[in-house]
Formats: C-alpha cells, structure tokens, sequence
C-alpha cells in the first residue's frame, strides 16, 4: 500500500496562475513587484499581505482578501475541476536535463522526524515556528492548498524517473504550461485513475521521502491535523543543491570586533581581495563586511557530522556566540540560491546590510546522512532547484466542518 494518492478535487491552472513559493524571496518588495505585475498570481494568495491592495495588513487580516483572490481565481476560468487526479510534472530549459514529478496527495501521519518515530516522510531541518502558524493559518481560511512540498524518492528513484519520462514523452500537448523567473518551462499533464495512474502512485511512494523543500509546509500539515498534503515527488536525478546564504541587517559590534570573537575562537582568516564568490566545497565561509571580505574556516566544534556543516558552524560560532543572535532574528535574512553572491556584496556596499554570509552548498551525501539517521539539518541550508512552482494544482481539502 502506497502513501501516496490521487487528489481527491484538484483545481488545474489554465494558465497565468504560477508562482515561486513564498518563502523563495530575500526581500517582500519583491513579492509585492511580482503580484502587481500579475494579479493573477498565486503568490497574492500564498502572501495577501504583500498584494499591493493588502500593504499595511497583517497576515491575519488579509487573509479574507486571499479567499476572495481564490474564488475569484476559480470563477474566472484561472483553475478547471478534476476529480481523482495525479499530475504528471516536467520541468525544461535550453542546456538543462529535463526535472520530473508527480503532483499528489501524502499521508501526514507518515512524516518522521527522528529514528524512533516510524513513517517514510523525512522531515530533516529545524523551522521558524510564525512561519508555520502562517501557512496553518492559510490552509484553514482557504480550504485549499496551492504549494506543493518537494519530496526526494530515495528508494525507487531511478525507476519512478524513467516512469515519469516515459509518460511525457507519450502525454502529448500538456493541459498547461508556465515559464518561470529564470526562463524554465514548467509542463503539466492530467493522469486520470487507471493502471498508470496506479504505477506512478506504486513508485512515488515506493521508498523513503525526503523533504527537499517545504519543511514548514509539512509541519503546517500536521499542525493543521490535515489527513493529506499536497507534494511534488520527484527523483535524485531532477534535482541539486544550490548555496544557501545569510544577510544580516544590522550587527550588535564593529566589524573590527566580530572579526576579533572569531579569531579568539579558533578561527583562521585571511582578508580576500577581488570579486566574492560563495566557496565551492566546505570547510570555509566568505564574510563581506562593509568595505573589506575574509575567507574564515570556523574550527570544528561539533561532536558529530552535522554540528560540524558548514552552516551548522555558523549559526553557533558566528551568529550565537560572536553575534549573540538567534537564528531566527529578524536582522537575519535567509538567501537562496537564486541570487548571485554579487547581489549579496551589493547589499553590503549599498548599505542594506552590514553582512553577508556566503556559504557552500551542503552535498549530498552530507544531506542524505544527515536524513537517514533522522536527525534535523540546520535552519534553512539546503536550497534545491528547480523549486515545484506553486499555483499550477491547487488541492482542495475535505470538509472537516
């Protein structure tokens, strides 16, 4: 027996409804720039509160405006009905190999989040509690969930990858298409119940699930007491791990201090001259400061292979003890892979921000330890792509009234 299943009424894009997810941006101008130049978004319902009308609302308050943008949304002919459906996923680009999945349904009552708790849903990274209340918050207003979790098929990856090619190589003209931010076109087919429908459920849940992306959408489905959640299974092959950076707004000492607490702890830095760039392998991190960059190699302090990663290494040696921050401070702002570390310098230097943190990207085998022996990776260090856009299949949840 499968964990995962057709979606009972899934609503499908007919077009113009894509979005990035809302937790994909370094900056909530952003997300307001996107809704306005397409209202049609997802993105204005993912986040009312930044919809150019909603600005100055809280999260709360604008919730209604998102339950009125949904139904809109469905009465203008955005999303179409379907009853008992999986979505078979592809996403290309000119250069790039073709990433596949499979939107459906998982059992929450799967996930497990440590090596005593049984379920073949991994959930490997801490998270910010708000923003889980948020996305509880959302689903129980709307009675809809528009943003897929990313799952990684570890066991049948292979074999679901070669099911998932095959069936959109025969699909023909996709029922949608959307092309996101960095130009990939992103195709889905409806696979109606019958013998394929059944193999691809079989393979996408043939084996342990990592959560590659969504961490806090998954948590917002058990906190919600939600049955189901709506996910992306996908395969090793369609995905990789880009860097996952930090800003930090405003620091609680000079520059000249901060560099100082690290070297005290054990820290060997060397200033960098040139352009920055985020380190290709761990072991050490790039430090922008206002008008000087270090390459520091934080000493391995940890006990174990995880208090020893890289991003690990920087959220208790240098946001803890040589910041005194908590991770989840609002002077700390989590950058993704999507924006270059150039992007990150220029904040410095413009000003936006007193530092940059330029991180290598976790490997995969680092992430895949870390997953089986259930243990949490860190807050926000693994950023992969391609991101499962959201708004392309939205899944409507049961009645519980």
């Amino acid at each position: 027996m499968t964990v995962v299943h057709p979606i009972t009424r899934a609503w499908i894009t007919t077009g113009g409804t894509g979005a990035q997810n809302y937790d994909e941006f370094a900056d909530d101008a952003e997300i307001t720039a996107i809704i306005e130049a397409n209202p049609h978004s997802a993105l204005g319902i993912e986040m009312p509160h930044r919809a150019p009308e909603s600005l100055g609302k809280s999260f709360g308050d604008a919730l209604p405006d998102a339950v009125s943008r949904l139904a809109e949304a469905k009465a203008d002919g955005s999303y179409t009905p379907a009853e008992q459906v999986v979505v078979l996923y592809r996403i290309s680009a000119p250069g790039e190999q073709p990433a596949y999945g499979l939107f459906a349904m998982v059992d929450t009552g799967q996930i497990s989040t440590r090596a005593d708790e049984p379920g073949l849903v991994i959930r490997n990274e801490d998270v910010f509690i708000a923003k889980v209340r948020e996305r509880v918050a959302l689903a129980e207003a709307l009675g809809h969930l528009l943003s897929p979790v990313l799952l990684l098929q570890t066991g049948r990856g292979d074999e679901l990858h070669a099911a998932l090619a095959a069936a959109a190589d025969a699909a023909g003209a996709p029922a949608a298409t959307d092309t996101d931010q960095a130009g990939r076109t992103h195709a889905i087919w409806l696979v109606q119940p019958g013998p394929q429908q059944e193999q691809l459920t079989a393979l996408a849940g043939g084996g342990e699930l990592v959560v590659a992306d969504g961490n806090h959408r998954s948590l917002a489905a058990q906190t919600g007491a939600l049955p189901r959640f709506l996910a992306v299974v996908t395969t090793p092959a369609s995905v990789a791990i880009q860097p996952y950076n930090r800003l930090v707004s405003e620091l609680t000492t000079t520059p000249e201090e901060l560099i100082d607490r690290l070297r005290a702890a054990g820290a060997q830095i060397t200033g960098v001259d040139g352009p920055v760039e985020v380190p290709a392998a761990s072991g050490t991190v790039v430090l922008q400061l206002p008008g000087q960059a270090y390459a520091v190699t934080l000493p391995h302090t940890g006990a174990s292979r995880l208090e020893n990663l890289d991003h690990a290494l920087v959220e208790r040696l240098l946001l803890r003890d040589a910041l005194g921050l908590d991770p989840g401070d609002k002077r700390i702002t989590y950058v993704g892979g999507d924006y270059p570390a150039s992007w990150l310098t220029g904040e410095v230097e413009a000003g936006r921000a007193e530092l940059a943190v330029l991180v290598a990207p976790v490997t995969v085998d680092d992430f895949v330890a870390v997953n089986l022996a259930r243990e949490k990776m860190p807050r926000k260090s693994t950023w992969f792509t391609p991101k499962a856009r959201g708004g392309l299949v939205v899944a409507e949840l049961p009645d519980r009234s």
